[in-house]
């Protein structure tokens, strides 16, 4: 009877009636409750049914039951392993051994079990056993090859899986792990091959469309990678690192506004993770997004042991949206840490904080250094170039709308092309301006090269045996200092893009004046400098101003003195608008006009304004706008105040371009300087002050002289047509000497010294 019953059962497990074969079972069992059999397939019924807990509870008692069955013991083994209980799971499955030495399954299964708990040595000797009893099968030599590589005997592990693809060529599971070790073995196109056959025969395996988009990264195929890690995330969603993977693969495709959505869901699942939410950090900071930057940032410097550089890159956030609640201790600490060669801030955002060009210099050393840009074997080594022309490269990512496109596109377009030979080298994104198309018209070859690796622009660079490769980007945002590393030229130098030095001798020049550097500050720049005559800066004669321009009512502006910086608002410090304010409460009717930075910029200068006795109404923001209307607003204005340590550079020039004075102080850092250099170069000299004091009382005295600041106006409009901060032709004439006087000195085979261009050497 008990016999027929069990026949019954298993026939109802076959059609997968399994609550009917329960049953039978149970019925079995109330009759005998030691049956073995009804225990034992209770228990895998139970298993079918998901029911794990009870699954094991009735295949242990079947053991009980029976100590000599070795199906007992082994599916008791593996339903421990399954309830995560490995120790009592690698008895099981010795008990089921035990019995029957020579049982592959139980081999198998707690090969992997010992080689999960880190045993590898007892895995490799049970894969031994399987081997030996199966010697022809493709599953037992994969296992092998997996606690071979285990063990990091990495070549035997390459064999055993290349073992098991000569018996089963088609093994997806051989041809992933395969691949997997290759690319420990730093064989990535191996690794990819044997990865991507994989990936053909098993789709939706998700480890291997993890590792394949690794090793995409790691072969700089950055969009295959970003594609194959979403195909990765529909799979396994949860998985925080595939998220943070996927927006590092974004981030390097300046597509960062679905980067930052990628680190979002990474920050989601692992909020206590550092990197992850240094990065979100890192990438609003990129975006701007500098209050949900600061969050990020705050949150990392109250947690365990933050990176030093957190705390640099909070205070320049907080600058942005005018945040001066803990300027003075900040200050403080970013100083000490520079002078004690600590990385905490990049040379651009010390710019807007630091008065000392030593310190500017030390932290432009630190952040070489940090940037690990130090690559071996020079490209270049010494050998000289026989062209008709001199090769001449711009390295930039601004070749679109941007600051440094505006003063540059005059001088590409009137490059001598009987004596150079001008590429642009462009990395950034095309932004399908008209401003890109003359930029791409301008040059006798124009390259696109972004998404490319520091290295292979480097190389395309020395391929194309270019001469002088210019470096218009420096440390500013995007730049890429590490392709010069490289050294791909005989000559490389930086220019306009970053006020400041390199702190490297991979750079030979730097372009710069009289002004910007004084002979006596020279020992803070690593680089030769190529003085210039009249300014350093360049300019575009062809900048289009607004025909027509609103009227101060349109412009939200009253009758009184209109007072103006339209520079970025990192660059305001607490003591220039102490200044501003007083300004404004000696000057009856006066309003200050800034630029619309960000929505905190606006709530807190005028919550700071109110706080020194000024009405908030007395600060009035403009939007951005289109550039050609935002220089015809100039007009609207009476006096631009400049900013220090950081002065206004391009903005100062657009401001002259259009007729506005520029008021400044006198730095000591090329930052500080530039707005002295250029109305130097404008003949405007009256409105350069060495003082704070000296610049509040000027700004005083001409906001209540209405002649006397008219007269530098009218002055203004006679020079601008005639002055060398606007003559594009003189300063592309004179780079060109620069330029020619670099390459004479490199095919002398002479090492870089500083020189003047004609006209270049101070009063």
């Amino acid at each position: 009877m008990s016999e027929s019953l069990l026949q019954d059962a298993l026939q109802l497990r076959r059609e997968g009636k399994l609550a009917e074969a329960a049953n039978i079972y149970s019925e079995l069992l109330r009759a005998e409750p030691a049956h073995f059999e009804a225990l034992h397939a209770l228990g895998l019924v139970f298993y079918q049914r998901g029911q794990l807990e009870d699954a094991e509870r009735l295949v242990g008692e079947a053991a009980k039951v029976n100590p000599r069955a070795a199906d007992a013991a082994y599916n008791h083994a593996c339903l421990l392993q399954k309830l995560d209980r490995p120790q009592e799971a690698l008895v099981s499955f010795g008990r089921a051994l035990s019995i029957k030495p020579d049982y592959l399954e139980a081999l198998v299964n707690r090969a992997r079990l010992l080689s999960a708990l880190k045993l590898h040595n007892n895995a490799l000797a049970d894969s031994d056993r399987v081997i030996a009893l199966r010697p022809n099968l493709a599953e037992a030599w994969n296992n092998r090859g997996g606690v071979l590589q285990a063990l990091e005997r990495f070549e035997e592990a390459l064999q055993n899986y290349d073992r098991a693809l000569a018996l089963k060529p088609n093994y997806a599971d051989a041809l992933k792990n395969r691949g997997a070790l290759l690319m420990i073995l730093q064989r990535h196109d191996e690794a990819l091959q044997s990865l991507a056959k994989a990936q053909a025969l098993a789709p939706a395996d998700p480890d291997c469309l993890q590792w394949r988009a690794s090793l995409l990264m790691l072969l700089n195929r950055t969009e295959e990678a970003a594609s194959l890690y979403a195909d990765y995330l529909a799979l396994r969603p949860g998985d925080a690192s595939a998220w943070h993977a996927r927006g590092s693969a974004l981030e390097k495709l300046k597509r960062r506004g679905e980067a930052l959505a990628c680190y979002d869901k990474a920050v989601a699942f692992a909020p206590d993770n550092q990197l992850f939410r240094i990065d979100r950090g890192s990438m609003l900071y990129q975006l701007e997004r500098w209050q949900d930057a600061i969050r990020d940032f705050e949150d990392l410097q109250a947690g365990d042991d933050p990176p030093k550089w957190v705390m640099g890159y909070l205070a320049v956030a907080r600058s942005h949206c005018c945040d001066w609640r803990f300027v003075e201790r900040e200050r403080a600490e970013i100083t000490a840490a520079v002078k004690s060669d600590q990385f905490v801030v990049d040379p651009t955002a010390l710019a807007a904080i630091s008065h000392s060009p030593e310190e500017q210099l030390r932290c432009a050393r630190l952040y070489w250094a940090d940037g690990k840009h130090s690559v071996g074997n020079p490209l270049w080594r010494g050998e000289p170039y026989s062209h008709d022309r001199i090769r001449l490269a711009y390295l930039s990512a601004d070749f679109r709308t941007h600051a440094t496109a505006f003063l540059m596109a005059g001088v590409f377009e009137r490059h001598d092309r009987n004596r150079f030979e001008t590429a642009a080298i462009s990395y950034s994104v095309d932004d399908n301006s008209p401003m890109r198309r003359r930029l791409e018209a301008a040059f006798d070859r124009f390259v696109d090269v972004q998404g490319k690796s520091n290295a292979e622009i480097a190389n395309y660079v020395r391929d194309m045996e270019i001469d002088i490769a210019v470096d218009l980007k420096g440390y500013t945002a995007e730049g890429r200092p590490g392709i010069f590393a490289h050294r791909p030229a005989p000559v490389q130098v930086h220019y306009l893009g970053f006020p400041g030095t390199m702190g490297t001798e991979c750079v030979d020049y730097l372009i710069a004046d009289p002004v910007v550097i004084p002979e006596e500050y020279r020992r803070f720049y690593t680089e030769q400098i190529a003085y210039l005559p009249g300014t350093y800066q360049c300019t575009d004669r062809k900048r289009e101003i607004a025909r027509s321009c609103p009227s101060r009512g349109e412009a939200g502006l009253p009758d009184g003195f209109v007072f103006c910086c339209f520079n970025k608002s990192h660059k305001i410090t607490r003591e220039i608008f102490d200044i501003w304010m007083r300004l404004l409460d000696k000057t009856e009717g006066s309003i200050l006009w800034l630029l619309e930075d960000n929505a905190a910029v606006v709530r807190n200068l005028r919550a700071e304004a109110n706080a020194r006795g000024i009405g908030p109404e007395r600060l009035i923001f403009a939007p951005r706008i289109s550039p050609s209307a935002h220089l015809a607003r100039h007009r609207l204005a009476d006096l631009f105040l400049d900013t220090i340590p950081y002065n206004a550079h391009t903005t100062a020039s657009d401001a002259l371009w259009a007729g506005l004075p520029v008021l400044t102080i006198l730095g000591s850092t090329f930052a500080g300087r530039v707005a002295a250099s250029l109305l130097r170069a404008t003949g405007l000299p009256e409105l350069i002050t060495a003082s704070r004091d000296e610049y509040e009382s000027l700004a005083l005295a001409l906001a209540r002289d209405p002649g006397r600041l008219t007269a530098i106006r009218n002055k203004l409009r006679v020079n601008r047509d005639v002055c060398a901060l606007f003559d594009t032709e003189t300063t592309t004439r004179s780079l060109e000497a620069a330029y020619t006087a670099m390459w004479e000195q490199s095919q002398r085979g002479l090492p870089p010294e500083t020189f003047h261009v004609d006209g270049a050497r101070p009063e």
